[in-house]
């Protein structure tokens, strides 16, 4: 199997499972098919439309008895449809990288950006994952790599999901679909030991793009390591690039036939978040008995946590909301940073006289709380409470966050909970880079969370589960009330007493204009340094402000009782600047140093600094 990785995968199509399948009787075709044929929906994406005068097979496997009735294979020989086969454009792939994930525009109708993530740009994607897979792997012709491949609610999950499964089976390797599920229970997927579900799966795709709007969508990757890094990525859209040019010089064409089975994992991943908060309150059956929890899923992928997590659990969760997929979103960006979605979830919980508020994003990767009293429970609070409730079973542990987290939070976490604040890049990958390898050198951390709500626990993998962050509040909540030491949501506010917050705190985005002739042929990265390095050299002669001693990140500059911080984006053309300040006045001080430092950058786009000091 290793001999077909690098560019040999770029030849090796689904035309061999073709040939096996036809190995069935054209006798048995008839039989097998023809009751189904009606009854199936048609394989979106345009490439194998299943009609009544379609050749195909299919092999429908029995249900097994542990309640998984989504499971079945279907060996399908389809002769090419009617559908137009798309041309083909040359495309940058390297454009299509955001960190450690793939993003792009996957529906037309939006102006000003035009699709990239089309079916051949996808399939090419998917066969370069293939590709690095069976490098990474190296693994002997006796046993084909599987991989699972999951989505959120976006419109056009379907069709790219159909056709990562056909890059997928074009290099030869086993394709599982799971169909709506998140972005954790896809890594889950490698670790799962339990042939009877097909896994452990080799790797893991998961097609989302976070929050973003709903013509937006990517993937992301995973192994039992854990998800790729940058450069895993890099080097999977070079791969990619070098596949999606031999459809170029040889003209992309239909796959003749796919092979998929299906499997119902999110019964799985749902099932072991019951056993841990069960496992937490001494394995009582019903520990929130009584507790009232409502949950917003934004019409994203999360809307299980309230039927499958809460209610087995023995919690009341009417008022709920949100929690049918819709890809157009059209009650709220599935965002715990966005104002709108936490007033909506705050809203629900006082509507409700909820004991708890629980609110996720699209893909159930990040997530925060609302107390009983509306008290928001996320950004630099949800890291304060996490950090509690990791300090309790591993004191003195060092906790990594983002660069962006405020003072007080470290004097909260080091002098209040006796642990130790590491705060790092942004971006969570990093953030959890860091922990990994702080222990790696002998520095114990359990806990990597980035301000957005990416919080990861040593426990879980390393792995940022919005879903199991909330579990370990679950616990809390449980075991407090089992051991009598209290009830509602008052056990969760109480560990974040003391936490010192800024009156003001507020981010600026400071645009740079790539096309201003003050970037002189630089790059915008080039150009984002130079401003980072002047305004780091005006700072040295200020004696109102003291630079930060250790920083990983931007200027990081504290005075007139607050502090801020300038950076360059990880992705964009965009100098982010945060400032938090004991008042307004203090923090207008502060954004009118950066305002001085930074005037003569001509491309450098100032006006909502400037509008936030203007008096």
């Amino acid at each position: 199997m290793a001999a077909l990785s690098g560019k040999v995968v770029q030849n090796v199509f689904i035309a061999q499972f073709y040939q096996q399948n036809r190995q069935f009787g054209t006798q048995y075709q008839r039989d097998i098919c023809v009751p189904y044929m009606r009854a199936l929906p048609p394989f979106h994406g345009g490439k194998l439309a299943w009609t009544s005068n379609s050749s195909m097979q299919m092999r429908k496997l029995l249900k097994y008895q542990n309640g998984f009735v989504n499971r079945r294979t279907f060996y399908c020989n389809a002769a090419s449809s009617a559908t137009a086969i798309p041309s083909l454009d040359k495309v940058d792939f390297l454009k299509l990288q955001n960190g450690s994930d793939i993003r792009g525009v996957a529906v037309s109708g939006v102006e000003g950006e035009p699709v990239s993530l089309t079916e051949p740009v996808t399939e090419a994607i998917a066969a370069g994952f293939a590709a690095w897979l069976l490098d990474k792997k190296k693994v002997d012709a006796s046993r084909k790599l599987r991989v699972s491949i999951g989505h959120d609610s976006r419109i056009s999950a379907q069709k790219l999901q159909d056709a990562v499964s056909r890059g997928i089976a074009s290099a030869g390797l086993d394709v599982v679909q799971y169909g709506l599920a998140s972005t954790p229970a896809m890594f889950n997927s490698t670790l799962t030991e339990d042939e009877a579900i097909l896994c452990p799966a080799d790797g893991a795709i998961m097609i989302t793009a976070s929050h973003l709007p709903y013509n937006r969508n990517g993937f992301k990757f995973f192994t039992s390591d854990g998800g790729l890094g940058k450069n895993d990525i890099k080097d999977i859209l070079e791969r990619a690039a070098s596949i999606y040019s031999n459809f170029l010089a040889k003209g992309y064409s239909v796959k003749a036939s796919e092979s998929v089975k299906k499997v119902d994992y999110m019964a799985v991943y749902t099932s072991d978040l019951v056993k841990a908060v069960r496992k937490a309150a001494g394995n009582i059956e019903k520990p929130l008995e009584g507790f009232h929890i409502v949950v917003d899923a934004g019409n994203g992928a999360g809307g299980f946590f309230a039927a499958k997590v809460l209610e087995p659990l023995g919690a009341i969760t009417s008022g709920s909301q949100f929690l049918e997929p819709d890809g157009m979103f059209p009650n709220h960006i599935p965002n715990p940073e966005d104002k709108a979605a936490m007033k909506a979830i705050t809203q629900a919980v006082l509507d409700n006289k909820a004991n708890l508020g629980i609110i996720f994003d699209t893909d159930v990767d990040r997530s925060a709380a609302v107390d009983s009293t509306g008290r928001e429970l996320n950004r630099n609070r949800l890291i304060a409470l996490m950090s509690a409730i990791v300090l309790e079973e591993h004191p003195g542990t060092t906790i990594v966050t983002d660069s962006v987290t405020s003072d007080g939070l470290t004097s909260f976490i080091e002098k209040k909970l006796g642990g130790k604040h590491h705060r790092f890049k942004r971006g969570y990958k990093n953030v959890i880079d860091e922990a990994i390898r702080l222990n790696s050198i002998g520095e114990e951390s359990h806990l990597a969370i980035e301000t957005s709500g990416h919080g990861a626990l040593k426990e879980n993998h390393w792995l940022d589960d919005g879903a199991y962050l909330m579990v370990k509040l679950l616990n809390k909540l449980a075991s407090a009330r089992a051991s009598g030491k209290g009830v509602g949501s008052k056990v969760l506010t109480d560990l974040v007493e003391g936490l010192e917050e800024p009156a003001i705190a507020v981010e600026l985005r400071l645009k740079i204009n790539q096309n201003h002739p003050d970037l002189k042929g630089r790059s915008f990265r080039e150009y984002g340094e130079a401003v980072l390095q002047h305004l780091g050299n005006s700072i040295a002669s200020n004696p109102k402000l003291q630079k930060a001693t250790v920083n990983y990140e931007g200027v990081r500059v504290s005075g007139f009782g607050g502090w801020f911080l300038l950076r360059l984006s990880l992705h964009d053309p965009v100098l982010p600047l945060n400032i938090e300040a004991p008042s307004h006045e203090d923090a207008v001080k502060l954004g009118l140093e950066v305002s001085a430092a930074v005037k003569e950058f001509q491309a450098l786009d100032t006006s909502a600094l400037d509008k936030f000091v203007q008096p």
